[in-house]
């Protein structure tokens, strides 16, 4: 799934999620992973509304726990713990890049910032749900045209700033912008953090196949036009080939435990794949490199995840096209045991753990349990 995201109005974090809960994200998968997160006090609502005659979402976040002040540090602890773990992973990442430049430009440690009143509840809501709905609409290539700054300035409880306020503007390092008439604040921190740990591409979009658009509107209203935010869904014109992500990297000082663990970890956290090839690098030294290939949206988490299990210093990216033809899958049960078959064009095979459990309760050869079940497989299709 392709996505291009047009911040007709500017962008926020609410606009962002109702966005996408337009387009059809789940609003019950959403509420799911922030509960998720032992974040206690909110209640998330969606309701459609009408802005200069567009039809559009908007969400609210209701806050009633009476805790007002947390530290980002317990926001971030918080979001990592959302599942799936994917989604936990990116939305932490989030908050601490906003944590970090709001530390920096008020001389603050990252995990003692407050990133916003009322704990912080509507940030962690927004970023959770941005993450989850873009995991559950199965994004994996994420676009987003030139962001609309305003002029003017914004009253903070700092005082009067111009804008981009100053923590948006760090954030927006790398991001392409455009200037408009729109006055105020266009871009929030929480839509500038998403936009700079996402793997968005500021780039035009490739031909694609169209498919919903999803409207999330703003909470002002603007004299002449409609406050939302747009996000097109869509399917590349080759929908066989899939847009991933693969991360490398050598390692030459890494044991065999530390790698097959840290393989675990990729993949619980959401790798589509990942493996180890052997290596002779400078000096006749030899290595290993590590390979992960992920969905674009979960580049950032495994990245981290892959650097801090292995200590490297750096790691490459590249991205691959992937052609997965057509696959369903089956079951079939050999003396009680159920044996899951996955099956494509050209061939099946059983699911090793199933077959694996199943000989060793039986008694038997793991190759006669195989035979047996694809035996099986045939006579029933």
């Amino acid at each position: 799934m392709i996505a291009v995201l047009d911040p007709f109005a500017g962008l926020a974090g609410d606009m962002f999620l109702a966005a996408l809960l337009d387009a059809g994200a789940s609003l019950a998968a959403v509420r799911a992973a922030v509960a998720s997160t032992g974040l206690d006090g909110w209640a998330l609502e969606a309701q459609q509304v009408d802005d200069h005659g567009l039809a559009a979402t908007r969400v609210h976040v209701a806050v009633t726990d009476p805790a007002t002040q947390r530290r980002a540090a317990e926001l971030v602890d918080l979001a990592a713990a959302a599942r799936p773990a994917g989604v936990g992973e990116v939305a932490a990442a989030v908050l601490r890049a906003l944590a970090e430049v709001e530390g920096r430009l008020h001389g603050t440690p990252p995990e003692d910032v407050h990133l916003h009143e009322l704990g912080g509840h509507d940030t962690v809501v927004d970023v959770v749900g941005v993450c989850a709905a873009l995991h559950d609409l199965g994004v994996e290539r994420l676009h987003c045209l030139p962001l609309p700054l305003g002029r003017g300035a914004v009253r903070t409880r700092h005082g009067v700033l111009p804008v981009p306020a100053p923590a948006t503007a760090a954030l927006l390092a790398g991001a392409v912008v455009i200037g408009s008439d729109l006055p105020g604040e266009t871009v929030t921190p929480t839509a500038a953090a998403l936009l700079a740990t996402l793997d968005v591409r500021w780039d035009p979009a490739p031909a694609f196949v169209a498919g919903r658009t999803g409207y999330g509107a703003g909470s002002r209203r603007l004299p002449d036009r409609p406050n939302v935010a747009v996000i097109r869904l869509g399917s590349l014109t080759h929908p066989e080939a899939q847009l991933l992500t693969e991360l490398a990297t050598t390692v030459d000082d890494v044991s065999g435990e530390t790698l097959g663990y840290t393989l675990e970890r990729l993949l619980d956290a959401g790798a589509l794949d990942a493996w180890i090839t052997p290596a002779v690098t400078k000096k006749s030294r030899p290595a290993h490199v590590l390979h992960v290939l992920s969905r674009p949206t979960d580049e950032p988490a495994l990245r981290q995840l892959a650097l801090r299990e292995t200590g490297s210093l750096g790691l490459r990216v590249t991205t691959v096209r992937r052609f997965a033809l057509r696959r369903d899958e089956t079951s079939v049960e050999i003396d009680g045991h159920p044996i899951r078959i996955k099956r494509g064009p050209y061939g099946a095979k059983p699911e090793h753990e199933d077959v694996a459990a199943a000989a060793r309760a039986l008694g038997v050869p793991l190759r006669q349990v195989v035979r047996r079940a694809l035996e099986q497989a045939d006579d029933e299709r």
